[in-house]
């Protein structure tokens, strides 16, 4: 007779505590089998059968996982699935037979794993704990999704927490940087210590340095007293410096000196101290961008990207945010005192197309508005705000926009483009109505739908003024002579005085070339008609423009 050694490995860090697991005695031998390998593992189990209190026994155990071992498709089962749901319980079932089409349906149910009779135990309970550690890391990180993005964030924090060097995080706003710097810090040996938060972006550079070395009394005009630095105040903890590619280039040096030496000097102060602390930093623009434009110093950046992680806006991870939305739920609910409801699939499908600019920040407050504002019934469709309603379908531009500089200033990148992005679209929205109110009805020239028309003999400017449109050597025109000194492709750099109408323009000829000349598809992504288009290479052929351009 072999002894088999029960499998406890976990991989969640120490001192994360798994949830409990509710195991349904509707099919007893499958139940009796799963609830004793993990029981072997380690975790709590509770086993109810389907003639008890099992609302009640749920509240009680407030568990992790249900596992259903029978009768799947029976209507108190099927409420108990999506009451876990809202509650944000996993649900596992097991099926008589082996379908596809049932698994399918019983998926939209919201069974979140199924598995078919007989089932593999030890299969079955590596499953179910992985479900419990991915719970219990959202718990402790606030990070939720299961999404392939978030899990590969989850396993670099696991992997980062328990040491000590530098990390640097890159993601849009909103996207939840300060978050995971939180669960590296929670996860790892200094969460006894302080953690520190500063935006270094928000503050002036004339308090920068005292904000973050001290300064001695008499520094300067107003120090009236010793201040401790957050350098000392995170001491044996960590410290965020968030949105760091904003920082100084004279605060650069320092900070570059403390992360290598380990020593702080205060402002007004002649002796250094020793300092350990670990640093994590953010930024919503990637910091090798910075490096690039010459605004942010690269052994500082080097310094820094030690370890990186890699936020996903949440565009990118579209099947978390019923997650998203049924944790804010939960949680604005529970803070306000408020029932809900629920939400249709009608309304719950326009949140998953809406391409939230603003991201997981943006979707929260959304979610706190509709709670706050419940009709006392499901949420509907017509709930939705009118903004999300209309912009489900349309994409902003896809085209980078470079930044826009003055004498002796640059504006900032992100924030330029989101204007530029808006104007350009606002205009062609216009213009799209402006050809829907129109009387006139122009006939569609023969052969133009599905047809590439490429754009021949393409000019562009022979210098590197700013204010031109670069087109690499490669471009997907036909008839575009390579540049002697080709630039970056897809990229619109707008100076001073640069009209609307000239940047539309660009925008055009960008995602022509993007979709290789097909004006269908880059009318479609510039959210326009396809006459709007083509009426404004007429007009470009017109003014002459684009002398060579074949729109016939």
């Amino acid at each position: 007779m072999t002894t088999r050694v029960p499998r406890q490995a976990r991989t969640v860090p120490e001192g994360v505590q798994l949830g409990s697991v509710v195991v349904m005695l509707t099919d007893v031998e499958p139940a009796v089998r799963l609830n004793a390998a993990l029981e072997a593992r380690g975790i709590a189990t509770v086993l109810v059968s389907p003639l008890d209190d099992v609302r009640g026994s749920m509240r009680k155990a407030r568990p992790g996982v249900l596992v259903l071992t029978g009768a799947l498709l029976d209507g108190p089962n099927i409420g108990l699935v999506r009451e876990q749901l809202w509650d944000g319980v996993s649900v596992v079932g097991f099926t008589d037979v082996a379908d596809d089409a049932l698994t399918a349906r019983l998926r939209g149910l919201g069974y979140a794993d199924l598995f078919a009779k007989p089932i593999a135990v030890e299969e079955v309970a590596d499953a179910v704990q992985r479900r419990l550690e991915r719970r219990a890391l959202a718990e402790v990180t606030g990070l939720v999704g299961e999404s392939e993005a978030i899990r590969e964030v989850l396993v670099k924090v696991e992997q980062i927490a328990p040491v000590t060097s530098t990390v640097l995080i890159e993601g849009e706003s909103g996207t939840g940087k300060e978050l995971v710097a939180r669960a590296i810090h929670r996860l790892g040996p200094r969460r006894s210590k302080p953690f520190i938060a500063v935006n270094v972006g928000a503050l002036p550079e004339t308090l920068l340095e005292s904000e973050l070395f001290g300064h001695e009394k008499g520094a300067f005009t107003g120090a009236a007293e010793r201040r401790l630095g957050r350098f000392e105040l995170a001491d044996g903890g960590t410290l965020f410096l968030d949105e760091i590619g904003e920082i100084p280039s004279s605060t650069q040096v320092k900070l570059l000196r403390v992360l290598e030496e380990r020593e702080v000097t205060r402002v007004g102060g002649a002796a250094s101290f020793s300092v350990d602390v670990r640093v994590v930093a953010a930024t919503n623009r990637p910091l090798r961008e910075h490096v690039e434009e010459g605004a942010f110093r690269a052994d500082l950046y080097y310094r820094l990207n030690v370890l990186r992680i890699y936020l996903p806006p949440l565009r990118e991870r579209r099947e978390d945010i019923p997650l998203l939305v049924r944790r804010f739920v939960r949680e604005f609910s529970a803070q306000h005192d408020r029932p809900f409801h629920g939400i249709s699939a009608e309304a719950l499908e326009l949140l998953v197309s809406y391409p939230w600019p603003g991201n997981v920040r943006e979707l929260r407050n959304l979610v706190e508005s509709m709670v706050v504002l419940a009709p006392g019934r499901e949420i509907s469709a017509e709930d939705i705000p009118r903004a999300i309603r209309d912009a489900g379908g349309r994409r902003l531009l896809p085209v980078p926009v470079g930044p826009m500089v003055r004498e002796g200033e640059r504006a900032q990148g992100r924030e330029l483009e989101f204007i530029v992005r808006s104007l350009v679209e606002l205009k062609l929205q216009v213009e799209e109505l402006r050809r829907r109110m129109d009387v006139e009805v122009r006939p569609v020239p023969a052969g133009w739908v599905g047809d590439v028309h490429p754009v021949a003999g393409l000019a562009t400017p022979s210098g590197g003024s700013v204010g031109e449109v670069w087109v690499g050597a490669g471009g997907a025109l036909a008839g575009i002579p390579p540049r002697e000194q080709p630039a970056p492709p897809s990229v619109i750099s707008v100076g001073p005085g640069t009209t609307m109408a000239e940047i539309e323009r660009r925008a055009i000829e960008v995602m022509l070339r993007e979709t290789g000349g097909n004006r269908r598809k880059a009318a479609e992504l510039l959210g326009i008609g396809e006459r709007t288009l083509y009426r404004k290479l007429r007009e470009y052929q017109a003014d002459g423009s684009w002398p060579d351009l074949d729109v016939t």
